[in-house]
């Protein structure tokens, strides 16, 4: 089923990816920047970052503790206070696993989705503020993980938090 709303398309060109949205009777303005490559995210002082993996592999899960915790931990250290979510897409090319599966995977085989709980302990073991989960293709969660990145960015984006001065807050996420 698709969502009752419609969600935009997002092409490289356009970045950043800009998203108004009302929180506390305020507007926020989040601007996010999908930073794939050395040369984009080394440039940007970021409010936010969001560390993506893909649900359907596992390896993508595990390069997030691996690869790029440490280059957020070593290149954002200016802010001991910067917020860091997980977030899991493709959420709906999650395959549920067989009961023989489950006893494989305790050996490190079997099934490569990763599940719900496997996420929030990567999560929690990297010391992250936030764990969610999405699908862009589905629009399942895409709203309410946009809600969990504007409450945090109105938390942290001014020394008042959500109670500041009712101007336009911007948000530069990574």
């Amino acid at each position: 089923d698709l969502p009752p709303y419609a969600l935009p398309t997002l092409r490289d060109s356009d970045q950043p990816f800009e998203f108004e949205i009302s929180l506390y009777n305020r507007p926020y303005k989040l601007q996010f920047y999908d930073t794939k490559s050395p040369e984009n995210y080394t440039l940007l002082r970021p409010q936010f970052v969001i560390l993506c993996y893909d649900i359907s592999s596992r390896s993508s899960l595990e390069s997030l503790s691996k690869t790029w915790l440490p280059i957020v931990n070593g290149h954002y250290n200016y802010d001991e206070n910067l917020p860091v979510m997980v977030l899991g897409l493709k959420r709906d090319l999650r395959k549920q696993w067989k009961q023989e599966e489950v006893g494989e995977n305790r050996q490190g085989l079997g099934a490569s989705s990763v599940m719900p709980h496997e996420g929030v302990q990567t999560a929690q073991r990297m010391l992250c503020d936030l764990y969610a989960e999405c699908s862009a293709l589905t629009g399942e969660l895409c709203r309410e993980v946009l809600h969990d990145v504007a409450k945090t960015c109105a938390k942290t984006t001014t020394a008042d938090g959500a109670k500041g001065d009712g101007v336009l807050s911007e948000c530069a996420v990574m």
